[in-house]
């Protein structure tokens, strides 16, 4: 039975500025629900990009972790080269990253730096805010054919950039990054990795990555704008925020910033275009206790809004996909 064939066994609910939303009775039995429905979940997710399963009732983290591993198809991931801290609910089952609830986390490819990252992304919301906080979804294909055609063009030739300086004091540490404090594990690392590293006269260390702006999906081979060069971009920090990173380590030791793959820094008012033709794609519903999400990685992109209240989301990366495998345009 094909993909589309799949997709139509679920009734899903196709609205505009919405993810798709498939709503279900409490599940019983979470778990056997996701394993009796991953193939048809999963054509969706081929279909559209992403889905938003309403109602299933997920109740805890035990419940979550064990519906994540019945709708994995190669496994679940464990997060290297994070760039904020997570609680660690299970090997590859996170917290969302700790990220101030007022500032926003616009639109992103999970690990898009590394060569290689999640296929998929599983959301579960056990505790919804009170206001906001809804992960937004984003088609990366629709967001490069927005896209000026010379912008685009100069990111395909060049690639960009990630430049990180660790340090003990914001941000996450070496030994969260990398899983280890040995400095001969965390060069081998990077050598593994096509990381550049310098360490700091204080002890901190400096990365710098190359990447492609624009990939192939390997399974449908649509070209998707696929990074993260404007969500970690010094520009799209609160300015309050930019100032004080600046004051305190200087214009070229903030603890993360993008740039175009040449080296040139990349222009506040190129962070700010690339934002707004995300916000002209982004498709948002506010999260329910109980809802599950599952985000393809590649043809889409994901926020998170502002929120006040209380908020337990727990994430999931699954099905590893090599950036080798996605027709990268650098090398």
């Amino acid at each position: 039975m094909s993909s589309s064939s799949q997709a139509a066994l679920l009734e899903v609910d196709l609205r505009p500025g919405k993810p798709p939303i498939l709503h279900t009775r409490p599940a019983d039995d979470a778990v056997r629900w996701a394993a009796e429905h991953r193939v048809a979940l999963r054509a969706v997710v081929a279909e559209h990009g992403s889905v938003l399963v309403r109602d299933l009732g997920l109740r805890d983290a035990a419940e979550t972790v064990a519906v994540f591993h019945q709708l994995a198809r190669t496994g679940v991931m464990t997060e290297r080269e994070a760039f904020a801290s997570r609680r660690t609910y299970a090997e590859g089952v996170y917290s969302s990253s700790k990220w101030p609830p007022n500032q926003p986390m616009c639109m992103h490819h999970e690990l898009s730096y590394r060569l290689e990252f999640p296929g998929l992304m599983l959301f579960a919301c056990l505790s919804a805010p009170a206001k906001g906080g809804a992960t937004g979804v984003a088609d990366s294909t629709a967001a490069l054919d927005a896209l000026p055609g010379d912008l685009v063009e100069r990111f395909e030739r060049e690639g960009w950039m990630l430049v990180r300086n660790y340090n003990e004091e914001i941000g996450t540490s070496v030994a969260e990054a990398f899983g280890t404090e040995d400095r001969g594990a965390v060069e081998s690392y990077c050598r593994a990795n096509a990381i550049e590293f310098e360490w700091q006269p204080d002890g901190g260390l400096c990365t710098w990555q190359r990447r492609s702006a624009v990939v192939r999906h390997p399974v449908t081979g649509r070209r998707c704008w696929f990074n993260q060069i404007a969500f970690l971009n010094e520009w799209t920090l609160d300015p309050e925020v930019h100032e004080f990173l600046v004051d305190t380590y200087g214009a070229e030791g903030l603890p993360f910033t993008t740039r175009f793959g040449g080296g040139d820094p990349i222009g506040e008012d190129v962070v700010q275009l690339l934002n707004e033709v995300y916000k002209a794609k982004t498709m948002r519903e506010p999260w329910q206790a109980g809802d599950l999400m599952l985000v393809d990685n590649i043809r889409s992109a994901h926020s998170r809004e502002p929120f006040t209240g209380p908020r337990e989301v727990l994430v999931g990366m699954v099905d590893p996909v090599r950036l080798a495998d996605c027709s990268p345009t650098v090398r």
